[in-house]
């Protein structure tokens, strides 16, 4: 194997960047690899699954996040790695890989069973999700290759290798915006699945609509919109005032508490009220819900329990962000391993778009030149902007028809005002497309 095989090896995968480690001693199968001192990993790694595993002393406390991983062998061969799994100690934080030797039928022991410094861990992202990894001894060809190339850049401790096929990403999107923004207005349209034009009416069709521009269909999968990166559109009334915008950052469902375990219907039964104006037989769930604060209209009440607000991390991996009642029963519930799995991946990259909107004659969308863009993000950013109220629970939970055939609408929605983004992501920019 040289370097030219291997990255030809990669690109027949799919793959787009290299990530190339050189290992410590310590980097082995008995004291793991390690990855990085943030959940910053979690960006480039797509984990189906995160596990808590609670030790009742903080000091061990960890996640343990399944990933799908396979060793690229000499003749360009896969072996899955079945056991393979990131841990994630919050405490440091820092994240260790380990497993990748067990049940795998021809694993590189020789190299990551021993104490060798200077060797190289070479791993990839396939388009079907898989990680490919590789690993060339200190004094290799393919060792002696790397040490002599000049385009490599820095991902945390990693060195990073753009393979040829890439595609810039980031001027291909700042293109397509420019295109947007230079159509002006747009009439309100969304994609189904299958791509078609449809009309769009809801006054949340902005989003919808700068998706249909670029192409992205609804798929139900948590995973970046376009080329890597999540986009998001956020409505203004000028286009000059960016830091005056509410922004919806992700909708998940609860996954625990009343609303879990009983369904949305007996929790706006018992949580809800009758639509303020005026609207017969209907039943609704709203307002803006801050950590720590009872709110006056459902008398509910947002915590964040196992997150230490002075040292900004995770003390406790069975942690929660929890919506409780007078008597602090727990109405509604986040845990951190369900959250932080849905942030870290589809947040790696995002882009903000600010838009006008106009109703007059007929629903449609103007889009700005002025581009927020965030890279690079941990969760427990997430939870300090939660811990100081700057995001916060706003949902939109109603049931129409109450008492006949009720009618539920399901939206838990986190947001932000758009002024707090550059707290949630390591590197930000607000980019003028039209120069």
């Amino acid at each position: 194997m040289n370097l030219v095989s291997l990255k030809s090896h990669f690109i027949d995968h799919g793959c787009t960047k290299v990530y190339v480690k050189k290992l410590s001693p310590n980097d082995n199968s008995k004291n793991q690899v390690y990855f990085g001192g943030s959940f910053d990993i979690l960006n480039i790694l797509p984990i189906s699954e995160i596990k808590t595993e609670e030790a009742g002393d903080w000091n061990k406390e960890r996640f343990k996040a399944t990933i799908k991983f396979s060793w690229i062998a000499e003749n360009g061969e896969l072996f899955p790695a079945p056991k393979a799994q990131l841990i994630l100690y919050p405490k440091y934080p820092e994240v260790r890989f380990s497993g990748f030797l067990q049940n795998c039928q021809n694993p590189p022991s020789e190299l990551m069973t021993q104490r060798l410094a200077d060797r190289l861990l070479f791993f990839s992202v396939a388009q079907n999700g898989t990680t490919i990894g590789y690993v060339a001894a200190p004094l290799s060809e393919i060792a002696k290759e790397f040490e002599n190339l000049s385009n490599v850049s820095e991902h945390g401790v990693f060195k990073v290798i753009n393979l040829s096929s890439v595609l810039n990403s980031k001027n291909a999107l700042l293109n397509e915006l420019l295109r947007i923004h230079q159509l002006g207005w747009i009439k309100s349209k969304r994609l189904d699945k299958y791509g078609n034009i449809m009309e769009c009416e809801a006054p949340n069709c902005g989003g919808y609509t700068l998706e249909a521009e670029l192409g992205i269909t609804p798929n139900g999968y948590s995973e970046p919109d376009f080329l890597g990166w999540e986009v998001k559109q956020f409505g203004v009334d000028n286009f000059s005032k960016l830091n005056s915008a509410v922004i919806t950052l992700m909708t998940p469902e609860p996954t625990d508490g009343f609303y879990k375990t009983e369904g949305a219907e007996a929790f706006l039964r018992k949580y809800g009220y009758p639509d303020k104006t005026g609207r017969e037989n209907r039943i609704n769930f709203g307002g803006v819900h801050k950590n720590g604060v009872r709110h006056t209209l459902t008398n509910l009440k947002m915590e964040l329990i196992g997150f230490d607000v002075e040292s900004g991390k995770i003390r406790n991996t069975n942690g929660k962000i929890s919506l409780l009642d007078l008597e602090d029963n727990e109405t509604a519930s986040w845990s951190f391993s369900s959250m932080l799995l849905h942030w870290n991946r589809k947040h790696s990259q995002a882009c903000y778009v600010p838009s006008l909107s106009e109703t007059t004659n007929e629903r449609q969308y103007k889009y700005g030149s002025n581009i927020i863009l965030g890279v690079g993000t941990d969760f427990q950013l997430f939870l300090a902007q939660m811990a100081k109220g700057h995001i916060y629970y706003d949902p939109g939970i109603k049931m129409e028809h109450a008492s006949t055939k009720p009618n539920i609408k399901k939206r838990s929605q986190f947001r932000i005002k758009s002024q707090y983004l550059p707290d949630l992501y390591y590197e930000n920019e607000i980019i003028d497309i039209t120069r």
